[in-house]
């Protein structure tokens, strides 16, 4: 076994929190994901790096992972980058140059790759970054644009309302494949090959041969490039709900019916999740009626491509009442 293996197998990983506005501690972010009003006690403090132990543990999986404070790139070391599997930055969205402070971060993440990319702020702001530059800097860095207080939320007649806030970084963050994932018993058998596919993750770790990126499966999955695709051709989505019109969607889509309907393999399995991360990373920053319709059509295409009948999904379009 490698040294880079063995000390994989032994790291937990971690979540890096930073914050690039002054008025705003990392810690405070920490306190809302746990759901405390005090910290609890860091397993780790090194200078102004300090690292604070959490269990996910959610019906699916329990998972120990760290949320490790790092104020700035100057901070960074190997072990941090090590352990790194989700990456979250708070801005101040109430100045013009509050993405720009981000910049040094950049090249650490591009470099890193991790699994979960949240780009966070107390809400957009018309006088300083708008959600329009907000969504094109998390189209550009595969970032999810995350409001804690948002102005807009979800209608509340959706039938599968989107989460917002705070309650959306934990569901990103309980979606992800952790290195140090143990599935519940009464959950294996609908995820049996899930603690397989945590093995090969470990036999090839990221730092060692950098595998692609997975994730559960989540709400909004499907929620992907297709909606963006329809905001460029010009909203006609009366018509484009019943096709999808997008070469590299028809791929995309194809890919996952093919994935679906293929042997039960790890490979396969780390395949399907890269795929749906990856259409679902394309779809985060849009608004919330561009995601509805294009998940209606991905969700239709997708249907059809596996091999369904066309009959038993003709309602499914946001123009059409059931």
């Amino acid at each position: 076994m490698s040294a880079c293996e063995e000390n994989t197998e032994t790291t937990v990983p971690s979540v890096l929190i930073t914050s690039c506005h002054t008025a705003f501690k990392e810690e405070e972010l920490i306190k809302q994901i746990l759901s405390t009003n005090t910290l609890p006690e860091p397993s780790k403090r090194e200078e102004r790096v300090v690292w604070y132990p959490w269990t996910i543990n959610n019906k699916y999986y329990t998972a120990d992972v760290r949320l490790c404070v790092v104020p700035s790139t100057f901070q960074m070391t190997s072990e941090i980058a090590q352990s790194m599997q989700a990456f979250i930055a708070y801005f101040d969205s109430t100045v013009k140059d509050g993405l720009e402070k981000l910049c040094p971060w950049i090249s650490v993440v591009e470099d890193l790759s991790p699994e979960v990319l949240i780009l966070v702020c107390d809400r957009v702001c018309e006088d300083g970054v708008t959600r329009h530059e907000a969504q094109q800097w998390c189209l550009a860095h595969a970032f999810e644009l995350v409001e804690l207080n948002p102005q807009d939320l979800p209608d509340e007649d959706d039938d599968f309302p989107e989460s917002t806030g705070i309650k959306r970084i934990v569901q990103a963050l309980n979606a992800n494949v952790w290195s140090s994932v143990e599935m519940k018993d009464e959950h294996n058998q609908g995820f049996g090959l899930m603690s397989s596919l945590v093995a090969s993750r470990h036999n090839n770790p990221r730092n060692c041969q950098d595998p692609p990126s997975s994730s559960l499966p989540i709400e909004g999955a499907l929620d992907s490039e297709e909606e963006a695709k329809s905001t460029e051709s010009g909203g006609n989505t009366d018509t484009q709900a019943e096709t999808v019109v997008d070469p590299m969607t028809d791929l995309d889509i194809q890919e996952l019916a093919n994935l679906t309907a293929g042997d039960a393999d790890v490979e396969n399995f780390e395949r399907l999740f890269t795929k749906l991360k990856q259409m679902k990373d394309k779809a985060s920053s849009l608004p919330h009626e561009q995601r509805k319709v294009h998940a209606e059509k991905v969700a239709k295409a997708f249907w059809m491509a596996i091999g369904g009948d066309e009959d038993e999904v003709d309602g499914l379009s946001s123009g059409e009442e059931s």
